[in-house]
């Protein structure tokens, strides 16, 4: 089955908590993943970001989508 979602980190399942309508599973990333973002020049000047800096990625999505093949 193909999914929509281009970005894939492999991860293991580390916990399930089961509920009746929602269930929450948790993950451990197994593989380092590179990841990018793009934000405005304005942010970019603001922030000073430049290569060797140390950052926090946030990653803001709706869903994380488990796909096991």
């Amino acid at each position: 089955m193909r999914y929509g979602a281009r970005n894939a980190i492999p991860a293991r399942v580390k916990s399930v908590k089961k509920g009746d309508v929602m269930s929450l599973v948790k993950f451990d990333v197994t593989t380092p993943a590179a990841m990018a973002s793009v934000l405005t020049t304005e942010s970019l000047e603001d922030m000073d970001l430049k290569p060797g800096d140390q950052v926090l990625l946030v990653v803001k999505a709706i869903h994380v989508l488990p796909v096991k093949e």
